[in-house]
């Protein structure tokens, strides 16, 4: 085994490169965070508030489905039956501040990796260097499909099944701002960690500590929790749950078929 050259650096000469990375990863985020910060009505007209809108694409491409295999109205959303409001005097000062924030990270997230990895590489053998090409590149990629998939998917049955809902026609419902840009930022960045699995069943496979062989022993127990989490997250029928079930065992499909590739018996 390769002497690993990371070795002959100091404690405090590690602490000082990954000082560095880190400043570069924060400017990064700080840049594009301003750089979202200024364009407030773009970002908050055209992202942050378009799934409340009835043209947002998603309600369009579902009214088109409904109407193209005569489902009805099972999928087509005709109405948003909330309102968004603030009632906190700093409240859109912050959230403003908090969808830069969040923004930054998402869009620079293929530099963040980036760094994080040109600190890691070196303590890593040669062996398990190979084993990781294309680590940036891919886990970028399924963190960015992650995203989209939460935003144009998940995001618009969430918040109209959730803003929809009552337990009485007594309770109109008023939602407040930071609670809606909180659940779409939640299911966001869950969706872009989630999206992360087939990279991350790539490299446990090669290192020993995933088998495809335990996925396909706990396959039902993962389609069981998908099925859980599509109900939570979706207004209470077949068609929109199975929307969001589908595209989610084929990632978990593609990562069994991944760690069967990759995987070595000892």
């Amino acid at each position: 085994m390769n002497e690993n050259p990371s070795n002959s650096m100091s404690f405090l000469e590690h602490l000082e490169e990954l000082r560095w990375h880190l400043i570069r990863s924060v400017a990064a985020i700080l840049v594009v965070m301003i750089t979202v910060f200024i364009a407030k009505n773009f970002v908050f007209d055209y992202i942050v508030m378009a799934p409340k809108n009835l043209g947002f694409i998603t309600y369009k491409v579902l009214c088109w489905l409904s109407d193209k295999f005569h489902l009805g109205d099972n999928l087509c959303i005709n109405a948003i039956s909330f309102t968004v409001t603030n009632i906190d005097m700093a409240g859109q000062f912050l959230i403003h501040l908090k969808v830069s924030f969040i923004l930054g990270f998402v869009f620079s997230f293929p530099y963040v990796f980036w760094e994080i990895w040109r600190f890691v590489k070196p303590a890593l053998y040669e062996q398990e260097v190979k084993y990781t090409t294309g680590i940036v590149f891919f886990c970028s990629l399924l963190f960015l499909l992650g995203v989209l998939f939460g935003y144009f998917i998940i995001v618009p049955f969430s918040i109209n099944f959730l803003g929809s809902y009552q337990v009485s026609e007594e309770v109109s419902n008023t939602i407040n701002l930071s609670s809606y840009v909180t659940l779409i930022s939640m299911l966001v960045l869950a969706a872009g960690i989630i999206f992360e699995l087939p990279m991350l069943v790539y490299v446990l496979s090669k290192i020993g500590l995933v088998t495809p062989a335990y996925m396909r022993a706990y396959r039902k127990h993962a389609f069981v929790a998908i099925l859980v989490v599509s109900a939570i997250i979706t207004p209470p029928d077949v068609t929109s749950q199975v929307l969001i079930t589908i595209p989610l065992i084929i990632l978990y499909e593609i990562s069994i078929f991944i760690s069967a590739k990759v995987y070595k018996a000892p």
